[in-house]
């Protein structure tokens, strides 16, 4: 991974083999982020997303594996019990152009990935919701 800061955004590039919530997790670390908006494009080889089935609270996991192209990767960091908390969507299109995607788990670059990280000044952290099975943004924390 490599990257470079503009003001509030980092431009970062993720590059082959690399696997992308870990380099994210990694960049949030270096850069002290506790609150910023992400969105990415990217190719892929291996992929762990999940469906959450909001009556059971529980994720369904997909994984795939083959050439996908990220038509879309967005979503925040914020943080939960001081360490940072990715919150990711994907959606992928395969070689025959069907989509498909949900709660980014994993995914391993396969050519490239493109990433923008706005850095938002402030901090909102997370909390369990038992009603949800979630965890959502607080606002209580400073």
């Amino acid at each position: 991974m490599e990257y470079r800061r503009f003001g509030d955004a980092l431009v970062v590039r993720i590059d082959k083999d690399e696997e992308i919530v870990e380099q994210l997790t990694l960049l949030a670390e270096r850069e002290n982020i506790a609150l910023a908006s992400v969105e990415a494009i990217a190719g892929v080889r291996e992929v762990e997303f999940g469906i959450y089935d909001a009556a059971e609270h529980q994720y369904h996991p997909h994984c795939l594996s083959g050439f996908f192209e990220v038509t879309s990767l967005m979503g925040t960091v914020t943080e939960m019990n001081g360490k940072p908390y990715l919150h990711l969507h994907i959606g992928l299109s395969d070689e025959s152009g069907q989509v498909q995607g949900g709660h980014l788990k994993r995914a391993v670059v396969g050519a490239t990935c493109e990433m923008v990280v706005r850095v938002i000044g402030g901090k909102v952290g997370r909390k369990h919701d038992a009603a949800t099975g979630l965890n959502l943004f607080c606002f209580d924390e400073p």
